[in-house]
């Protein structure tokens, strides 16, 4: 028999796909500047189901590569070897919410919008948020602990993560979940899912942390002529009580929003950062009381109706909206320590100039955590490969990690070396082994 065949008897034949068009569509990264090559798409629709498919890849020794809901930026989920590709797609279970314990089971299947909607609906909030919310899948945030827009809030993912349904390489499944708030109990095993990419088992089901919704809020963007008085400000922001979040975003980004989408930025300077505080009392004094002392290129724009700040928060959202508009951009998810911010966006603009100089620069990002995507834009093939490399090199020579929140996935993986050191790599590498000893799961992931 078929693997094809044994999968069809796993889940159904009408979830095991192997038409050329539907698996070259699934064989290129969300940035569409990368390709691999996959065998058969599969589809289970619970845990077991995703064991047995492991169970059965493993035994005719396939690789698999995990997907979720596709939107990696660092070919994530790029099969490069005739893979089977594991699709959580129809694990798309959405519980009920414990107002009581502010938590929500889901599957890993459903999207970051859906669970919002679920969190929102009993009068609660979800703390990650990102631009990607309808097709972002919360399984595969969870992999690549990701962050978003209200990190300086609420953490990334893996503090939103309470337990999880995780199905093994060997074809188990664990189900690691507490009632309890203190469970100290062994091993912190659920803890080592978080920002392995998939590469240790696939996530199945995850329980989810919620959080009070804010009775006021308060929105502002404010401009800089210069960098260092936007990352001072910044500074001084990120622990203030009702911090909710603090977003970068470069004039030249708002510019392409306004001319494209017909969404500018309200204020003058060549850097913005929104600014939003959220508590159960008016914030609006204390962030007038904040800015006093800002270096500002003029009076900032302030939202305090709901209205008001969704059209500020359109300004930071819509820099996604056109960053194809020249095809693909060249990403790079960096953190950096906020005193090297300055010295690394001028730096880079220089790389970015001597390497492709018809490239245009863009940055956005979270500065609360000194999270950074810098995204050139018109970026031929023939100049990236440098490029990338000179970039990494800087990132590193300022103290900054090559990846933050986008994961490794395949893109990075040569570069890992510049933010772990040999006996960091090594004790991953053995973690790996334990979990996966023929190294048919996420194969090109992480590792090169």
């Amino acid at each position: 028999m078929s693997l094809t065949d044994t999968l069809a008897g796993i889940v159904g034949a009408a979830h095991v796909i192997t038409d050329p068009d539907v698996l070259d569509g699934r064989s290129v990264d969300h940035t569409g500047r990368y390709r691999g090559h996959a065998s058969a798409l599969v589809r289970p629709g619970s845990a077991d189901g995703v064991a047995a498919v492991l169970r059965a890849c493993r035994d005719a020794r396939a690789y698999v590569t995990v997907q979720g809901g596709r939107t990696s930026l660092v070919a994530g989920t790029v099969p490069e070897h005739d893979d089977v590709l594991l699709s959580t797609e129809r694990l798309r279970d959405v519980g009920e919410v414990d107002v009581v314990e502010r938590r929500i089971h889901v599957g890993a299947g459903a999207t970051l919008a859906e669970v919002q909607r679920a969190a929102s609906t009993a009068g609660l909030v979800f703390g990650v948020d990102l631009a990607a919310r309808d097709s972002a899948t919360v399984g595969g945030m969870a992999s690549t602990n990701a962050g978003g827009l209200r990190t300086v809030r609420y953490g990334n993912m893996g503090e939103q993560v309470l337990g999880l349904d995780v199905a093994l390489p060997d074809g188990s499944v664990v189900h690691r979940h507490s009632r309890v708030r203190r469970d100290n109990t062994g091993y912190d095993l659920a803890s080592l899912f978080i920002g392995a990419e998939g590469t240790l088992g696939v996530i199945t089901g995850l329980d989810l942390r919620l959080h009070p919704t804010p009775a006021h809020r308060v929105t502002a963007i404010c401009g800089f002529d210069d960098l260092d008085a936007l990352v001072e400000t910044g500074r001084a922001f990120r622990d203030t009580d009702g911090i909710a979040a603090l977003e970068l975003i470069d004039a030249r980004a708002s510019a392409l929003t306004a001319e494209h989408v017909g969404v500018g930025a309200p204020v003058d300077g060549a850097w913005q950062l929104l600014i939003e505080l959220a508590s159960d009392t008016d914030q609006t004094e204390r962030l007038a009381d904040a800015l006093e002392d800002a270096r500002l290129a003029g009076e900032p724009a302030v939202g305090v109706d709901v209205g008001a700040q969704q059209r500020l928060w359109q300004v930071r959202e819509s820099v996604a909206e056109v960053l194809g508009v020249y095809g693909p951009p060249l990403k790079f998810d960096v953190s950096l320590p906020l005193s090297a911010i300055a010295g690394f966006t001028a730096e880079s603009a220089e790389l970015v100039a001597k390497h492709a100089p018809d490239a245009i620069p863009l940055l956005f990002g979270h500065i609360g955590e000194g999270n950074l995507h810098l995204n050139v834009l018109r970026c031929g093939p023939d100049a990236e490969c440098e490029l990338y490399a000179a970039m990494m090199e800087l990132i590193a020579r300022c103290g900054g990690n090559v990846s933050s929140e986008h994961g490794v996935g395949t893109r990075k993986r040569d570069y890992i070396s510049m933010s772990r050191t040999e006996a960091d790599i090594a004790a991953m590498r053995a973690v790996k082994a334990a979990f996966d000893p023929s190294g048919y799961l996420n194969p090109a992931v992480l590792f090169a």
